[in-house]
């Protein structure tokens, strides 16, 4: 289900967190009371610590580093005081009162607060408990220094773990992967406030008279970070103005102004909603507009009262209410019952004339506010946004764009989706309500090879017929980008499938454009409500995740299937594993020996990736592969494998027995220029010439229709890197495509291979293939080769190398040695030559 599809549960419900993490305390705290006493001695210690606590928990730092906000807070920092002088179940007390301190001071609601604070006293409960069961500290070296960071990192985790599942209770997997996201971040930032602290407490072991120097550094910090705040914030807020600016004068000239309009100001001014008013004048209806926080789309609705605006248009000036600013008490009683915290509302002027108003509401955290400084920065952008809303045209043309394309006037993603909440409230009996999803395909390629005007062409040409084509009940709209969806009301899912079929081979039909001919396919995705979702965003997510599988048989119409949700969310639940599996080494390389066919003689191995998961068991490359491209982790992957293979190539030739290894790349690792350098490093850092290694791209990856890869692929060619084309045949490309590339290598894709025993014409495939690769000095490699019949095959035909089944599966390293001593002539070795197979088991 997507995570837009949860419906959020209110702040009422944190107590299904609150009430374990209390229990947690509790227990901790027990137990630390029955097996620590609390020294009496350690209460003036304490209530120093209470002071300091309280005052180092209030204010959050926020640091700027490569574009990058770091917030750090200082709260840890008294903690290792804590745990170092005070008594566990002392500590537990003080830093529990601390924070009861700085909520009272934050001023949270009831459920936020007691949260807040259960999840501090639990946190330092479980840091008591993990000091507790460590040896005693001696002074403050290294020992000392390990159990005090042990605590802390209790306390860091319990807090982290508590925050993500209340976040998701309250607002879905969503929230959640935001939140996990920063663990790093926060992993560190404690670090650094551990050892800060731990610097304290030396000083303060040292000599009681270093405390005048950490004050004297405290004011000095403090000094210095207000400095760099007020600077940081006009900095960011000239920049965004000027982006604002920017993107206004760009979305103008789109017909998208109040979308960019109202995004960029709810960003600029931090607020949790941006409203654009504009009153009914003539023919132009009234418009009102908000963009909200975690919506994409902007919302026909506006938190505070309508007496607000008409009084901000009636008046010709600014007015803000919060706790920043004074105001009329009657629209303070509005806004407390709109339960609104501040707002700020400019109006929009043409000329003398007012013809509406901006307004943003609620400052972001519960402790923000906006402030009097916030006033004559929204007054500059109001004064933007009134030059660029002049234009009727844009005026008149605002509410149509909010739910229409701009490119075909088909209705938008927006559009279609209120219509489908609207169709599913009338329930029908005996039909259900189809969405079918388009996704045209090649449209990358257009774009590139063509230019962006053709695939325009063929986008307008799709929606063209898919109007005409579909039944006059059919809402057509797009979706996005290369994305059209078609819903209406039928009688059964089946009769779903049989129109999408219908309409694909309508949009089949060759789009002429004066002398150019294209022959656009397009996979097709159905689902249908209620069988496959009650709601419109459940809906699109799973015709989204048909449509893609349609995307493996090109052209085909896939249907909504449990599985295919299954493999997505167990997709999406890998990627925090694989980045733990990479930090601890969990993934195995095996080798897939390469022979001679002729002679059987050994010429090399392929290295590959090999995750045995904990819970899922063994992770098949294409879902771990698919989730390191999605999440950044791809670079990672491929070190992982490169080095593994030039390692044991290392090894081998060490032996006297130098081996080539080969080792898969994702055609988006051509798209990275620092590749290259890379390889070179670890080619020199395992001592392996670079032609004992070769690279083996996909050929959709290689031959993608452009010439992005060639750069990569020529300096790595320089390097003396060989070069493999993985997969031949399973493509679009033609041999005669690989004449312009820098390759050595072209491996035929085993369904071909495989087939040739059997079907003349995968033979009649691989027979052409061989030939006019060797016609082009290309050497070739038969993948899948599993019986002794395709074995002779390939010999008749001229193949040189091949791999597969009847040689070796893909081994681990110790079995591949143990292969190498079953199956290896020890004379071939001995004498220098490439090693020849004994035996082919």
């Amino acid at each position: 289900m997507s995570p837009r599809a949860v419906r959020r549960r209110t702040t009422e419900h944190a107590w299904l967190i609150t009430a374990p993490l209390a229990g947690i305390a509790l227990v901790g705290s027990l137990v630390l009371a029955l097996s620590v006493p609390i020294r009496l001695e350690d209460w003036p210690i304490a209530a120093a610590l209470l002071v300091v606590m309280v005052a180092a928990g209030i204010p959050t730092l926020s640091f700027v580093v490569r574009r990058q906000a770091v917030v750090v807070t200082l709260s840890e920092i008294p903690l290792v005081l804590a745990l170092y002088w005070l008594s566990p179940l002392l500590m537990v007390v003080v830093a529990t009162a601390a924070e009861l301190f700085t909520q009272m001071q934050r001023g949270y609601a009831p459920p936020k607060f007691w949260f807040n604070v259960a999840r501090a006293a639990a946190g330092v409960s479980v840091a008591g408990l993990v000091l507790a069961a460590m040896p005693p500290h001696d002074g403050v070296g290294p020992a000392t220094w390990g159990a005090v960071f042990a605590g802390v990192a209790a306390n860091s985790l319990i807090s982290l773990v508590a925050v993500v599942g209340v976040i998701t209770l309250l607002q879905g997997w969503q929230g959640t992967r935001e939140t996990t996201s920063t663990t790093v971040q926060v992993l560190l930032t404690t670090a650094l406030s551990v050892a800060i602290g731990m610097i304290i407490l030396i000083v303060l072991a040292t000599t009681l008279w270093s405390t005048l120097l950490l004050l004297a550094l405290a004011v000095a910090g403090v000094m210095l970070y207000r400095s760099y705040s007020q600077f940081i914030r006009q900095h960011r807020t000239l920049g965004d103005m000027y982006e604002l600016t920017r993107a206004m004068s760009e979305a103008g000239q789109e017909g998208t102004l109040t979308d960019a309009l109202l995004g960029r100001i709810r960003s600029l001014m931090q607020a949790e909603y941006a409203t654009l008013w504009l009153p009914a004048q003539g023919r132009h209806p009234e418009v009102l507009l908000t963009a909200r926080l975690d919506d994409r789309g902007l919302l026909d609705i506006a938190r505070t009262p309508a007496v607000f605006r008409e009084k901000t248009r009636e008046s010709g000036r600014t007015i803000a209410l919060g706790r920043a600013f004074g105001g009329d008490p009657t629209l303070r009683s509005a806004l407390a019952q709109s339960k609104v915290k501040d707002v700020i509302a400019v109006p929009l002027r043409s000329g003398q004339a007012v013809i509406g108003t901006l307004e943003v509401v609620n400052r972001l955290s519960d402790v923000g506010h906006f402030a009097p400084a916030d006033i004559p920065i929204f007054e500059t952008v109001a004064a933007h946004a009134a030059v660029a809303l002049e234009n009727s045209r844009l005026v008149d043309r605002l509410r149509h764009d909010a739910y229409h394309d701009a490119l075909t006037r088909l209705p938008n993603r927006r559009r279609i989706t209120g219509a489908l909440a609207e169709s599913f409230k009338i329930a029908a009996p005996g039909e259900v309500v189809a969405l079918l999803l388009f996704d045209v395909d090649g449209l990358r390629q257009v774009n590139e090879s063509l230019g962006h005007a053709a695939g325009d062409k063929v986008l307008a040409e799709v929606a063209s017929r898919l109007r005409a084509s579909a039944p006059s009940s059919a809402l057509v709209g797009r979706a996005g980008g290369d994305e059209f969806l078609v819903t209406l009301r039928l009688e059964s899912a089946d009769a779903a499938l049989e129109l999408a079929a219908q309409l694909r081979d309508q949009i089949r039909d060759e789009m002429v454009f004066d002398a150019l001919t294209l022959d656009v396919n397009t996979a097709v995705g159905v689902a249908v409500h209620p069988d496959h979702g009650s709601d419109a965003a459940t809906l699109l997510l799973r015709v989204d995740l048909a449509a893609t599988a349609a995307k493996s048989v090109p052209g085909s119409v896939q249907l909504f299937n449990p599985a295919l949700e299954s493999r997505s969310l167990r997709r999406l639940g890998l990627a925090g594993d694989l980045r733990r599996a990479l930090d601890q080494d969990e993934l195995e390389v095996y080798f897939q020996p390469k022979v001679t066919l002729r002679d059987r003689r050994l010429v090399g191995v392929e290295c590959l990736a090999r995750w045995e998961h904990p819970t899922h068991g063994t992770v098949a490359p294409e879902d771990f592969v698919a989730v390191a491209e999605h999440t950044g982790q791809l670079s990672r992957l491929t070190e992982v494998v490169l080095r593994e293979g030039l390692r044991r190539s290392r090894d081998w030739a060490l032996a006297d027995q130098p081996l080539p290894i080969a080792v898969n790349l994702s055609a988006r690792t051509l798209t990275d220029p620092h590749f290259p350098d890379r390889v070179q490093e670890l080619l020199t850092e395992y001592r392996v010439p670079a032609q004992r290694l070769t690279l083996e791209i996909t050929e959709a990856g290689v031959l993608d229709g452009t010439d992005r890869p060639i750069p990569t692929l020529r300096r790595l060619r320089d390097l003396g890197v060989r070069l493999s084309v993985d997969d031949f045949g399973t493509g679009d490309s033609s041999l005669a495509h690989l004449r312009r590339l820098p390759v050595h290598e072209v491996k035929v894709d085993r369904s071909f291979v495989q087939g040739m025993a059997t079907d003349p014409g995968d033979l009649a495939i691989v027979n052409a293939v061989v030939t006019l690769s060797q016609q082009f000095g290309l050497a070739v490699v038969a993948e899948g080769v599993e019986s002794e019949l395709t074995l002779e095959l390939l010999q008749d035909i001229g193949c040189e190398i091949g791999q597969g089944f009847l040689f070796s599966r893909p081994l681990p390293y110790e079995r591949l040695a143990a292969w190498f001593g079953a199956q290896i002539e020890p004379e071939t070795i001995s004498n220098g030559e490439l090693p020849r197979l004994r035996v082919v088991p």
